[in-house]
């Protein structure tokens, strides 16, 4: 029996958007699943040795407040200074307390389960990126690179 294959594009850089690929990817390889994260644009942020992710509530109105703030509280109120750093600081609070690994645990299980990180080459001249402030480990490719896989994909996911 062939192995199953998962492909993940990975686009968000906020530290709630960052947790799915992850999640997905090292369930998937501990599953047994063949499994490919491609990460562009603002995904690329995910992939840096130092990470500084936020958590943004402006444009993401599904995101539970605390204290029943989504009830009462103006979605527009959530862009006054200090706010992203506040929600930021509650959502890191919120996952070690519920026992949720890091996000650095996250991709050091990824890449110990062998799911090859693919960081999209063009993003990265585009942006003026360093490739030296990326982890190591992981591959740059364009994306006629991550079509090889996904194409042949059992399950192709984009986050």
């Amino acid at each position: 029996m062939e192995e199953k294959k998962l492909a993940i594009i990975a686009t968000k850089g906020t530290l709630d958007w960052a947790y799915p690929p992850f999640i997905l990817a090292s369930t998937a390889a501990a599953l047994g699943y063949e499994t490919e994260v491609f990460f562009t644009f603002y995904g690329l942020q995910l992939l840096k040795k130092q990470l500084n992710l936020k958590v943004s509530p402006l444009g993401n109105p599904g995101m539970p407040m605390p204290m029943g703030m989504d009830k009462w509280f103006p979605i527009l109120l959530t862009a006054l200074p200090g706010m992203e750093a506040m929600m930021t600081a509650m959502m890191k609070k919120k996952m070690a307390d519920k026992g949720v690994a890091s996000l650095e645990e996250l991709r050091e299980l990824c890449q110990e389960a062998e799911v090859r990180l693919i960081a999209c080459q063009m993003t990265v001249d585009l942006f003026d990126m360093d490739a030296n402030d990326f982890i190591d480990g992981i591959e740059f490719a364009g994306a006629a690179r991550f079509f090889e896989f996904a194409g042949e994909s059992d399950i192709c996911l984009y986050i």
